[in-house]
């Protein structure tokens, strides 16, 4: 059993919960391309110039949208007659396309080994970390694995006071220090207990303080070389949360994060809020880093395992 299928979508439940997570973004898109298509009954230049303008202002981003036309255009030079009650189809199966061949294999750990799976969670405050962190150690524990949390972001009393709540709502074992304290010092400690007792899963938090991004790069890596001296193989996975509802905003951060340290998975929140779904369509196009997760809500099923299909499908009707 790969690492994420603990987390496979559970079919008519989940698509119901993506239907409403997604419910804002889709009727914005949905709204805007029936307006490109009154009073036309063929894809010509007109059709996709103004396609094109539907995608940028729904924050899927300039040269992802460009990529989608530009494939759009060969199917229809390749059909020869596109018809516009076909549009709607042809666009969600040329996205998908795309998606999938940007995707990248999902790292399965070895079960049997002593050492935990290691996630490093990245990302600036008010992105939805902690609560992400906090789900993701939920469903961990409800598929019988067994979660240790480390508060590694020491600048904000906030950050370990939102993980002390989290781990006892879960309850599984968390390990953090005073404010202040060195971040390393807590990664160190948390892998040490979590190799004590036989863990199966570490998630630990890291401040996001991108206004000085030398000092995060530094932090960062300080603390990846600390974590190899307890698991060598550590991080596994280095999990960068964007929020969703900023649109271009997320991109920007997605931008600076993957300079300042290797990012091998996103999780993208908050897009049950807001009318920008769009985002991780670009995202993932762009950065060609998985989309590992997305959050389509406050509830604990409401942090679900990205699924391209079933989100193009839900984004476009």
């Amino acid at each position: 059993m790969g690492f994420f299928d603990i987390f496979k979508r559970k079919s008519k439940e989940d698509d119901a919960n993506l239907e409403r997570g997604l419910a804002k973004s889709k009727e914005g898109v949905l709204s805007k391309i029936a307006r490109v298509l009154v009073g036309k009954t063929k894809v010509d230049d007109d059709v996709l110039d103004n396609l094109e303008e539907v995608l940028v202002t729904s924050d899927v981003g300039v040269d992802t949208t460009l990529r989608i036309i530009e494939r759009i255009q060969k199917r229809v030079a390749k059909d020869k007659y596109l018809g516009t009650d076909e549009l709607n189809r042809v666009l969600r199966e040329e996205i998908v396309a795309m998606l999938e061949e940007n995707h990248s294999a999902v790292e399965n750990p070895d079960w049997n080994s002593s050492d935990p799976y290691v996630i490093m969670v990245v990302g600036v405050n008010g992105v939805g970390k902690t609560t992400t962190i906090g789900k993701m150690a939920a469903r961990f524990k409800a598929a019988g694995k067994s979660v240790v949390l480390g508060a590694a972001d020491t600048f904000r009393a906030a950050a370990i006071e939102q993980l002390v709540v989290w781990a006892k709502r879960v309850d599984v074992p968390l390990v953090k220090q005073s404010m202040g304290s060195d971040p390393a010092s807590v990664a160190f400690d948390t892998l040490s207990k979590a190799k004590a007792i036989g863990a199966d899963v570490v998630i630990i938090d890291t401040a996001g303080r991108l206004h000085n991004k030398i000092n995060l790069m530094n932090e960062l890596s300080k603390i990846k070389s600390v974590m190899k001296k307890v698991v060598p193989t550590a991080p596994n996975d280095v999990m960068l949360v964007l929020d969703g509802s900023t649109g271009q905003n997320a991109y920007e951060q997605a931008k600076q994060f993957t300079k300042a340290t290797e990012v091998t998975s996103l999780a993208i929140t908050k897009l049950d809020g807001t009318a920008k779904g769009g985002v991780v369509l670009g995202i993932s196009d762009q950065f060609k880093i998985p989309v590992r997760y997305i959050g389509i809500g406050e509830g604990i099923n409401d942090l679900q395992l990205f699924d391209r299909v079933a989100f193009v499908n839900s984004l476009l009707g």
